[in-house]
């Protein structure tokens, strides 16, 4: 360990005193929020105001209350003195953390939260263009304390127009000259490459300029980051939404905001990140979750599965709801109203329920809308024989009999489950929607072969599911979200983006995915059309194809399967030199595995073992026998973790052991795809084990011998 230099001992002594006062402050900041909650419970106001501004004072004593331990800053920008250069902030030094911290309200912030605008040179500024910032530090924290001032172990300055670092640290001394770059200090690339174990943690600290120009994107620009391996995109939109949250809490909180993951293991993993970036208020989910009318009690075979998914169900589904819709064989209305009798003539009737079906509307409005003008016809008849009308009138005729029985003939009102059961049963009824958009063997696919007795007793598949939210879209629209970002959004189908599309209409987007990583059969081949199924065909589409956890050497593994995949992505770039691959044949992939998993041991990291899925339990028993405990993919934090290759998306492991890659591949469509995957799922080092031979988009690795690759 070197000895620090005095100028740095001082410096991290005036830093540690001056983190003790932010956090002085904020415990000051949390009694204040507490106190302002029994005032505000006592204030006088009217019932609607009390009950909102109590909403709000306790939502937020709530909030800080849960602020989870953590340093209160990680960045400090000294500005030049210079007006010309640094505007109004020339002169000043800023602390940057993950929140706002200041004594009162009123007073200059102690810390400025790192999405505020000054913030934002901490992350842009370079030498070549400084943003008038003369210094630049960084702050190392002990990775295993928690944010106490005797956790800060080292600091880092960069100095621009010096062309170097100065400063050092405890734990990792100190640090040489640079080219100026911040990706080049020793506390940025530690944060960076810190090994993995637990949740996902927040990138505030080390976030990359072409990273925060896709955080700080205006709110109405729906967004699409196509991400490699490595690049951080999970982070960026989260990050994202945090800012949004920020910068226009009004406007994103009154739809609310939305995150939407791929499975609850992925979700877990990513649960600490908003929380810790101040925000508790999102609601984090699954599509199937957003979407679960019913719970699952079906599962489809993989054709009926595939038409299920497939954009025409769309026209299906509309033609099998609105062929309810009719008006052949109606006769006049006929409504006793004391001495009088109004009648409206059917063809009358006719216009009014073809003018509804041109307007468009959802099913449910459209059967009101047809029920008002009714009204409104007999409303006219009886104010030109009787005079005004009340309308306790009106309400009465809009409920009569004759009224309803007629709007139940022409434009009836319906349940999604009804209409689903009745297409899925019903050869004849299925025929008539599909005609001309589904050929005789989808439509065979998709009858069920053993039909309930009614909707009501029904079991209903995934596929099903997503059919049963575009009836009830159809009928009627739901709420929608002020925001929505949503991982791995490649594996959307057709179907399912028209589910998010519903829940975003007046709203913005956040699209994340890797076109690379697409499993499903349904996967997205290109942005372009799905984005259009999204309802934003005019997103941004930005790529992220700088690596700063996966190491080269997996990168470069992993880039020789892209030509395989049939889309078109650019190939991984990796900033780190690290890491290291390993491939063994063997005749026993068990012992291979259980060796693998003991040498990863002895290094610091978490160990993630990716196998088939039907071999997934095999190898887990196999290392219960060799006295190691391996948890699931849905255990957050587990040293050891034996994954499905099914389950391994989105996340990641310092050392990863990828167990026979061809049986991998051979065992779905996407399989290479799914390779891809698992392969980059390490940030440290790659194990290959196999007995059968590798697919030969690995390249020439040899049979029988473990090469390693630096």
């Amino acid at each position: 360990m070197q000895r620090s230099e005095p100028l740095l001992q001082d410096a991290l002594v005036r830093e540690r005193a001056y983190h003790d006062e932010c956090r002085a402050a904020l415990d000051a900041m949390i009694e204040g929020a507490q106190e302002q909650v029994v005032v505000g419970e006592n204030a006088s106001a009217s019932g609607a105001d009390a009950e909102v501004l109590g909403h709000q004072l306790r939502s937020q004593a709530r909030e800080l209350r849960e602020l989870p331990d953590g340093p209160l800053f990680f960045g400090r920008l000294d500005f030049t003195r210079d007006p010309r250069t640094a505007g109004g902030h020339a002169g000043q030094e800023y602390h940057i953390g993950r929140m706002r911290i200041a004594r009162d309200p009123s007073a200059p912030p102690l810390v400025i939260d790192w999405r505020a605008p000054v913030a934002r040179a901490f992350y842009q500024a370079s030498p070549r263009d400084p943003q008038g910032v003369a210094v630049r530090r960084r702050f190392g924290w002990s990775p295993a304390g928690r944010g106490d001032s005797a956790d800060l172990t080292g600091l880092e300055d960069e100095h621009f127009g010096s062309g170097a670092h100065r400063g050092g640290s405890g734990h990792l001394g100190s640090v040489p000259p640079g080219s100026g770059e911040a990706r080049d200090g020793a506390i940025l690339t530690g944060e960076i490459e810190r090994p993995r174990i637990g949740p996902m943690r927040d990138i505030a600290a080390t976030i990359q300029p072409e990273q925060d120009d896709l955080v700080r994107a205006d709110l109405m620009t729906s967004l699409c980051v196509q991400g490699a391996p490595g690049t951080g995109k999970t982070a960026v939109g989260l990050h994202r939404a945090a800012y949004l949250l920020y910068t226009w809490p009004q406007r994103v909180q009154r739809g609310g905001m939305l995150v939407l993951g791929p499975n609850r293991a992925f979700l877990s993993y990513i649960s600490a990140v908003l929380p810790a970036l101040g925000e508790t208020g999102v609601r984090q989910s699954t599509l199937d979750e957003e979407i679960a009318r019913h719970p699952v009690g079906a599962q489809d075979g993989d054709a009926a599965a595939i038409v299920k998914h497939d954009i025409r169900m769309a026209q299906v589904l509309r033609r099998a709801l609105y062929a309810r819709v009719r008006t052949d064989g109606v006769q006049p209305l006929v409504l006793p109203d004391g001495s009088y009798r109004w009648r409206v003539p059917a063809d009358e009737l006719e216009r009014i329920v073809r003018e509804v079906r041109t307007e468009e509307p959802a099913h449910a409005v459209g059967r009101e809308r047809v029920r008002t003008r009714i009204v409104q016809a007999i409303q006219r008849q009886a104010e030109r024989r009787a005079g005004p009308r009340t309308n306790a009138w009106t309400r009465k005729v809009s409920r009569a009999r004759p009224v309803t029985t007629l709007l139940d003939a022409v434009w009836p009102g319906v349940r999604p489950e009804q209409v689903l059961a009745d297409l899925l049963t019903d050869a004849d009824t299925l025929a008539a929607a599909a005609e001309g958009v589904l050929d005789a063997w989808e439509q065979k696919a998709l009858l069920w072969p053993e039909p309930p007795r009614s909707f009501r007793s029904a079991r209903w598949s995934p596929a099903d599911l997503v059919l049963l939210d575009e009836l009830a879209g159809l009928i009627e629209h739901p709420a929608g979200y002020g925001h929505v970002v949503i991982d791995e959004a490649q594996d959307l189908s057709a179907m399912q983006c028209r589910a998010v599309a519903r829940r975003s209409l007046f709203g913005s987007l956040t699209v994340l995915g890797d076109l690379a990583q697409g499993t499903t059969p349904w996967a997205a081949r290109d942005w372009p059309s799905c984005l259009a199924h999204l309802g934003k065909p005019d997103a941004v589409v930005a790529p992220l194809t700088t690596g700063f956890r996966v190491p080269r050497a997996v990168a470069e593994l992993a880039n020789g399967l892209l030509e395989h995949l049939d889309v078109e992505v650019p190939p991984a770039r990796s900033l780190r030199r690290d890491g290291e691959v390993v491939v063994e044949a063997t005749q026993d992939t068990a012992a291979a595995t259980v060796a693998a998993v003991n040498t990863a041991l002895e290094q610091a990291g978490s160990i993630g073992v990716i196998a088939a899925d039907t071999g997934a339990d095999r190898l887990r028993d196999a290392l219960r026998v060799a006295g190691i405990h391996a948890a699931g993919p849905d255990t957050p934090g587990a040293r050891v973790a034996v994954i499905p290759a099914s389950a391994a998306k989105g996340l990641e492991y310092d050392h990863v052991v990828v167990v026979e890659p061809s049986v991998i591949v051979q065992a779905e469509p996407r399989g290479m795809s799914r390779l891809y995957v698992a392969l980059t799922r390490a940030v440290s080092r790659l194990h290959i084990v196999h007995s059968e031979p590798l697919p030969p988009a690995l390249g020439p690795r040899g049979e029988g011998v473990g090469r390693r690759v630096d």
